[in-house]
């Protein structure tokens, strides 16, 4: 594993950690000014730092979702697959999704460009 790889890893773990504290201003420096961010949730793409805020606070008013990255694999277009276990619960605590789910990140220069989901 080279130091990018490992870099990228430490990058992703530090982001779903700040994504699971609800820590949004942290998660907003990991991420590039122009975001492209999956609403897998809603649809489409949130774009941007303020897109992305706005979607996360609508969804975390309806859903308690928690996301662990479990696996990475380093894609041969430079993209980063990372398997994530994902529960995701309604706000009375009942399970709405237990499960993996691949997350696929575009990184450049250090920072979240791009992020993709496909179901297994």
């Amino acid at each position: 594993m080279n130091s990018n790889t490992k870099s990228n890893q430490e990058l992703i773990k530090k982001a779903y950690q700040a994504f699971n504290d609800r820590d949004i201003g942290t998660i907003l420096q990991m991420m590039h000014p122009d975001i492209k961010w999956s609403r897998a949730w809603e649809g489409d793409y949130a774009q941007g730092h303020d897109e992305v805020r706005a979607y996360w606070q609508r969804q975390w008013k309806e859903i308690n979702p928690k996301v662990t990255p479990v696996g990475f694999n380093e894609k041969p277009n430079g993209t980063l697959e990372v398997e994530v276990d994902q529960v995701v619960k309604d706000l009375e605590g009942n399970i709405v999704f237990d499960g993996k789910v691949k997350h696929i990140y575009t990184i450049e220069d250090g920072l979240l460009k791009q992020m993709d989901i496909e179901q297994y």
